[in-house]
């Protein structure tokens, strides 16, 4: 205790650089499967799929349904389809081991994060702030988990720390050009990631430009145009003949979309903030971050109008802003720490804020028990993992009590049949059946039912079409999956009953 004391009074950096990375390892070991929808279906099953000569998502040119750019980047898919490829090219064709050096990348891009955000605040407050700050980067309850996770706004934050980073700490002029480009980069790399993030460089550079720094201006414009262009622009023009064929895409489904997924309203995010940092710490460090939005404006406004868009925005998901949480926890803290060292009201009720904090460790340490090793989605991922000892698969059903079937996630199955649970309109358990049945389809060799209660009316008549259909097996949910469901039955992590159709498939492999 004497040895992390003195290092975490003379070193703290080290210390808690060293927290990060133990609790990301543990994360990479852990923490399989994915968390949301598009951090798998979106990155992981794009880019295997395309590892495998197969278009999942149709989003190429000359795939059978693909009508023109369907609004998705294909930068950071495409950065999976060659890491896939070179692992495929190792010999390491394991769907869980690729994933396994899939999280360890992004637990190491992930450092940058809270190497900067300690960086920033030692700049701008000193060593006791840029404490706090990293310690909560690099130990916050969903930082480890969600670091590892191919979330777009997860992947994106280490750049725009790195272009903040590049452009507060102290510096000589003969080289303020070069940093500020460099900055520029940074940020142009964030916006190649989420889109959205063009809002952080928009506003620094309109902000320089009304205090007249010319040359820093032009610097950061230049570096993200041309890191924009070369990317994006480069990437859409090789498969779409002209530049930003997808950033335009994306704008057109988000304003004719906007209403067709989840609509909350304008106060969502606060909950979101207020909920997610925990309280009463949440309220700290929000009064913090407001209460310094003078003295670092360039900080603030860009958080602010990024805030302010996604509040106004119909479309709301809670991971929508995660790119701005890691500064926000920065400045929040600088703000918090000198605030609380000048109020007399803290001053004279020292217990009230070890017992605030204290109460907030305690929960963070459980919750970051618990999410860091959590196995999540683990039932689908382990029914495909099941199902991939069969070779030679062209068909597979999912058939829901509830007629909205999971999409499986083909990429553990190491294989792309068809399925028709993903080509039928309707997702009734009768319409399912007939396009399974159709005889211009290939029959499917297992049909899996999801549910809770009794499923056998649907095994009854899959029965109908299928004489042949025997039960083989039950993957079940992790423990934090069923319990995300039960708080919120949106979230479909059930048990998945699997049965083989011994017409083709006559005996089972153990």
């Amino acid at each position: 205790m004497k040895l992390i004391k003195k290092y975490w009074d003379e070193q703290p950096l080290i210390v808690i650089l060293w927290l990060a990375v133990i609790f990301r390892l543990l994360a990479v070991i852990f923490a399989k499967g994915w968390g949301m929808f598009d951090d798998h279906f979106i990155v992981i099953e794009s880019a295997g799929s395309w590892t495998a000569g197969h278009d999942y998502n149709s989003w190429l040119p000359g795939s059978a349904s693909n009508t023109g750019p369907t609004g998705h980047n294909f930068f950071y898919p495409g950065f999976h389809y060659l890491l896939f490829s070179c692992l495929n090219w190792l010999g390491w064709s394991d769907p869980q081991i690729k994933m396994y050096v899939v999280r360890f990348l992004h637990a190491g891009l992930s450092l940058i994060t809270v190497y900067c955000g300690y960086r920033i605040a030692e700049t701008l407050q000193g060593k006791k702030a840029a404490r706090l700050a990293g310690l909560l980067l690099a130990v916050f309850w969903f930082m480890p988990w969600m670091s590892v996770r191919n979330l777009v706004e997860m992947v994106t934050v280490p750049f725009l720390m790195m272009g903040y980073w590049l452009i507060l700490k102290k510096r000589e002029n003969n080289h303020l050009f070069l940093i500020w480009f460099l900055a520029g980069i940074c940020f142009g790399l964030s916006f190649n990631i989420r889109p959205q993030t063009v809002f952080f460089p928009l506003c620094i550079a309109l902000i320089t430009l009304f205090q007249k720094k010319w040359r820093e201006t032009f610097a950061l414009s230049l570096g993200a145009i041309l890191c924009a262009v070369a990317i994006q622009g480069g990437i859409d023009y090789y498969f779409w003949g002209y530049p930003f064929a997808e950033i335009l895409g994306y704008i057109r489904v988000c304003f004719t979309e906007r209403n067709d997924y989840i609509s909350l309203p304008w106060y969502n995010y606060f909950l979101t903030i207020f909920g997610l940092l925990i309280p009463p710490v949440s309220f700290f460090l929000f009064w913090g971050f407001i209460r310094k939005w003078k003295k670092y404006f360039i900080i603030f406004l860009p958080v602010l109008v990024f805030f302010i868009f996604h509040s106004s925005f119909p479309n709301k998901q809670e991971r929508f802003i995660l790119p701005m949480i890691p500064i926000f926890i920065v400045i929040g803290s600088i703000g918090w720490q000198e605030f609380a060292e000048q109020s007399k009201f803290w001053k004279e009720r020292h217990r009230l804020r070890s017992f605030c904090w204290g109460f907030f460790w305690v929960i963070n340490t459980v919750l970051l028990l618990t999410f860091t090793f959590t196995y999540s989605k683990k039932a689908r991922v382990e029914s495909m993992r099941y199902l991939s000892k069969y070779p030679n698969f062209q068909s597979i059903t999912v058939i829901d009590e509830e007629n909205d079937p999971e999409l499986m996630p083909k990429f553990y199955l190491n294989q792309w049949p068809y399925c028709a649970s993903e080509c039928s309109l309707d997702l009734s358990v009768d319409s399912i059946l007939n396009v399974a049945a159709n005889p211009k389809a290939p029959p499917p060799r297992f049909i899996l039912f999801t549910g809770e209660k009794n499923i056998q009316p649907m095994v009854i008549k899959a029965r109908k079409f299928f004489p042949g259909l025997i039960y083989e097996t039950t993957v079940e949910p992790g423990f934090i999956d069923r319990l995300v469901h039960w708080l919120n039955p949106i979230n479909k992590n059930r048990s998945i009953f699997i049965y083989r159709n011994t017409q083709i498939i006559p005996k089972k492999i153990n």
